[in-house]
């Protein structure tokens, strides 16, 4: 559990959110708010560069918040589903403000990421993170699960134990899999660099 989150807390006020209990979601996010703040500054770090987004951390947040806000066909389930959304909608917004400032440039600008390691090594070459979202998709279509992996553990930050848990497979099984997705996505990257 990372900075004192109470992960039953936080389910329970989900829940109660998803049953309509007035004021349960603003309770959640005053729980949540700051590892929504980590998990944006280190996403917001790995864009890093002269191209970098104009978003700020709590720019970021607030614009997940305001998107998480209209979930409302979502069933809250728990925690790691909770942030298992957050990371697509912050990936979402990633990608549409680089293509903002892409289009804004005639084409150019987009802003490049580094598609970390987080279970250890050295992190790849740079990558834009439009053409991180088009190889995240085009895996996605083939490997689902592996995938949904690689958005909580890139876009969400999450650590191997949080995705095992958004995901209800093992830690093991995770480390397998981020692995396979990983070297699958830079291998997708490579080629698209050389067309």
């Amino acid at each position: 559990m990372r900075g004192g989150m109470d992960r039953g807390a936080i389910t329970k006020l989900l829940i109660e959110y998803g049953q309509g209990a007035p004021g349960a979601f603003e309770r959640v996010v005053e729980l949540v708010y700051p590892e929504l703040r980590r998990i944006a500054r280190q996403q917001l770090q790995a864009h890093g560069g002269p191209d970098a987004p104009v978003l700020d951390t709590s720019v970021l947040v607030h614009e997940a918040y305001f998107k998480l806000v209209d979930q409302q066909r979502v069933r809250w389930q728990n925690r790691a589903q909770f942030f298992g959304v957050a990371a697509q909608l912050m990936r979402r917004i990633l990608v549409d403000h680089a293509r903002t400032r892409g289009a804004a440039k005639r084409g150019g600008g987009v802003t490049p990421v580094t598609l970390l390691d987080a279970a250890g090594g050295s992190p790849p070459r740079g990558v834009h993170v439009i053409a991180l979202d088009a190889a995240l998709t085009r895996l996605t279509s083939l490997y689902p699960e592996q995938g949904r992996l690689v958005e909580l553990r890139f876009f969400g930050g999450l650590t191997i134990e949080e995705t095992a848990e958004a995901m209800g497979i093992s830690p093991a099984t995770v480390k397998r899999q981020w692995t396979v997705a990983r070297a699958w996505l830079l291998r997708d990257l490579e080629g698209e660099a050389q067309v």
